[in-house]
């Protein structure tokens, strides 16, 4: 406790706010707050009736706010670039699973353009409850700073603190300490931080906090993907606190309360019943993944050249069973969540970096990471993926974008186009882990090689190019990149259906939006390009109305009723469809079909796609991939498949195999699905209402209500 004193002593307020308080209703705070750390002042802004309408919450208020912060040609390290927070309407809710979601919206120094991303942990519930839709930053500070909000006394307060490292370990723990009341004060308090790499490299997260009961530790969740941490550095923000304590079933102050625990009580005795028997969520988490991948060839090898290794089983579900801590039950990212899939391994001994020698907890590995630092670098020892994982965390550093962009730099050195001289002396041989270790903390300082690959693959591909000689069209076949983000880490060489998933995701190559793979290629679901269109329309519309509300998706479907199968739509799990309309119409009293909730994310998705062709994006060049995405690149790719893409030569493109070089194949298959993907491109962009060049028609910006004047200013010129 003297520590956290003697940092206090340091701390000075530059600025306080005082506000009234307002109970939410029905699911909002009705306002939200702002924040310009240039003028150090702190202002309320009313939540329209326009807004719920159009935008409904979450990442909508966040999106509509960027919107109207920023200039045309405002960059990321602009200050009136905002950093915006958001909850949603239903986040919040304790009754039913999944529900405390953060989303958040900036523009991005990996991407140049709009992105969103979300996290679990306490935060946005509880600044929604502490009276604010959203937290609004722009502006740029002078020093130094952490935002304080304070939702029982109504106050907030912009505090200089000079003493504090940045890490998020221990920095989440320390103002936890520092702004609970007490001891037991500390479950109350949820902390934003970032990491010293956040100074430095482009596609730095955000780390969200929660505090453990069960462990007595704080613990982390992330909001990773797109750089948002860079622009809270940027920002000279150290941490943001928020404190709220009195968190019930009717905070949210719902409009028929019984509808949401009809619904609540329903997929809780699912969860209870059948997890174990399908995904066993709660002692596994999303690391269940890595062996269903291996076997149907999608688990990324080696910079996703192949989509298997025998040394997968090193890495696979059993080891992260066994490594988790199984006797910490309900390892919930929020309050109420029976799904309780944030494992973590307990009293891992570090070998490397500032804390070597500690004992301390990794929060997951998550199947990304499983996959990401482990199959896609070529490394398959379980003790090195959880150093790196939390590492990762620590310093702020996106998993998936660094372990693509490491394995994009090792494949590259191991073709020559990088050497140790190039890389300050680091062997960057596949399953090097020490070399990988290096290269984040070296991130960390601010020095070395590191700095250069913490820039990301789209900066790594043209910089390789021009000062190392690398051939530019092979660096774009194997830079797993689409508009600047890493993608995520499943192949998709042989569903298309999942390409066009990657390829026309609004921010860049996350799985969030469409995950299609086992519909398209394990299962056929898929079989025509205007089926492939109808899941690029439903699947991303419906997985946005989870962020512009506040939710999880996993409940959704990592677990599913026993006669689910038997359903219409069993891939929509219209059971729990129904589930969200009972909670939405409990929440804010209005009724709803599961049509009327693709329309308020069509909404949000189509000004999305606009927001982008604003800030010079969002057209139908924004949408192509790196061909090893949609196939194989190289010679010894196509080799370690010949059997499956010499039968695809003769069965689809009507070519015999016979007498063709390896080399001479590969170039007709190429052809072949690059044609298809063009083809998959103008069926989806007809179905969903844009112009062959991927622009939101006018007709289509009216039906959904969102023609406001300045949106059409931006597409006018696009029809």
């Amino acid at each position: 406790m003297s520590e956290i004193n003697n940092y206090l002593k340091t701390h000075k307020t530059i600025a306080r706010y005082d506000y009234q308080e307002q109970l939410v209703d029905k699911g909002y705070a009705n306002r939200t707050l702002h924040i310009d750390l240039s003028k150090k002042e702190i202002t309320e802004k009313p939540v329209t009736q326009q807004m719920k309408d159009l935008f409904t919450g979450g990442r909508g208020f966040a999106l509509w706010l960027l919107w109207n912060a920023i200039n045309d040609d405002t960059s990321w390290d602009d200050p009136e670039n905002a950093l915006v927070i958001a909850n949603g309407p239903l986040c919040g809710t304790t009754a039913y699973p999944g529900m405390g979601k953060s989303t958040v919206v900036t523009l991005s120094p990996l991407t140049n353009s709009v992105i969103d991303s979300n996290g679990g942990g306490f935060f946005a519930p509880f600044l929604k409850f502490s009276g604010f839709d959203a937290l609004e930053i722009t502006g740029k500070a002078d020093k130094d700073l952490i935002i304080v909000i304070d939702g029982n006394n109504h106050q907030i307060r912009l505090e200089e603190a000079p003493e504090e490292a940045l890490n998020t370990y221990p920095l989440a723990g320390i103002l936890t300490e520092m702004y609970a009341m007490d001891e037991r004060d500390q479950k109350n308090v949820s902390v934003i931080t970032s990491g010293e790499a956040a100074n430095h490299i482009r596609y730095a997260g955000l780390n969200i906090s929660y505090f453990d009961p069960k462990r007595q530790e704080v613990r982390v969740k992330q909001a990773a993907r797109g750089g948002s941490g860079r622009v809270f550095r940027d920002k000279k923000l150290k941490g943001i606190v928020v404190r709220y304590a009195g968190i019930s079933g009717s905070s949210n102050n719902p409009a028929k309360p019984d509808l949401i625990r009809k619904a609540g009580k329903r997929i809780n005795q699912e969860i209870t019943k059948y997890d174990e028997q399908q995904n066993n969520m709660r002692e596994i988490g999303t690391a269940h993944l890595v062996e269903i991948m291996e076997h149907f060839d999608l688990l990324p090898v080696h910079n996703f050249r192949f989509g298997s290794h025998p040394e997968h089983i090193k890495i696979d579900s059993t080891t992260w069973h066994d490594a988790f801590t199984q006797d910490k039950r309900m390892d919930s990212c929020w309050l109420g969540c029976t799904m309780a899939c944030s494992h973590g391994v307990d009293g891992f001994e570090l070998k490397t970096g500032p804390h070597a020698g500690e004992k301390v907890l990794v929060d997951g590995p998550e199947y990304e990471n499983a996959a990401g630092l482990g199959s896609n670098i070529g490394v398959f020892d379980p003790e090195a993926i959880l150093e790196m994982n939390f590492y990762c965390d620590t310093y702020g550093v996106d998993t998936i974008s660094f372990a693509n962009t490491v394995a994009f730099c090792m494949e590259c050195f191991q073709y020559g186009i990088l050497t140790e001289e190039q890389t300050g002396g680091l062997d960057l041989s596949w399953g090097n882990a020490s070399s990988a270790l290096d290269l984040l903390h070296q991130m960390a300082r601010g020095e070395g090689f590191g700095v250069v690959v913490g820039q990301g693959t789209r900066y790594l591909k043209t910089y390789f190019a021009e000062e190392f000689g690398g051939d530019p069209a092979f660096l774009h076949d194997i830079a797993m990149e689409v508009k600047g983000m890493e993608i995520s880490e499943y192949m998709t060489k042989e569903s298309i259906a999942q390409q066009g998933g990657y390829g026309m995701a609004l921010k860049g190559g996350q799985h969030d939006e469409a995950w299609l793979i086992f519909m398209d290629q394990v299962e056929n679901l898929l079989p025509s390009f205007e089926e492939k269109a109808e899941a690029l329309h439903y699947f991303p519309m419906w997985r946005t109305w989870f962020s512009i509300h506040g939710l999880c998706k996993l409940p959704w479907n990592d677990i599913k009723p026993v006669d689910n199968k038997d359903t219409d739509q069993p891939e929509r799990i219209p059971e729990h469809v129904e589930n969200y309309t009972w909670v939405y119409e409990g929440v804010t009293g209005n009724k709803v079909s599961p049509e009327d909730l693709i329309d308020q994310s069509e909404r949000v998705y189509n000004f999305q796609r606009v927001f982008n062709l604003r800030v010079g994006f969002g057209t139908r060049e924004y949408d192509f991939l790196p061909y090893r995405a949609m196939g194989p690149v190289t010679d010894e790719e196509y080799e370690s498949r010949q059997e499956r893409y010499d039968k695809q030569l003769k069965e689809l493109v009507n070519i015999d195999p016979a007498g063709l070089s390896t080399s001479e194949k590969n170039a007709k298959l190429r052809k072949y699905r690059e044609d298809q993907y063009l083809k998959l491109l103008d069926v989806v962009y007809k179905r969903r209402g844009w112009t062959s060049n991927g622009v939101p028609t006018k007709e289509k910006l009216s039906s959904l209500g969102i023609d406001l004047p300045e949106v059409l200013a931006v597409v006018k010129n696009h029809q």
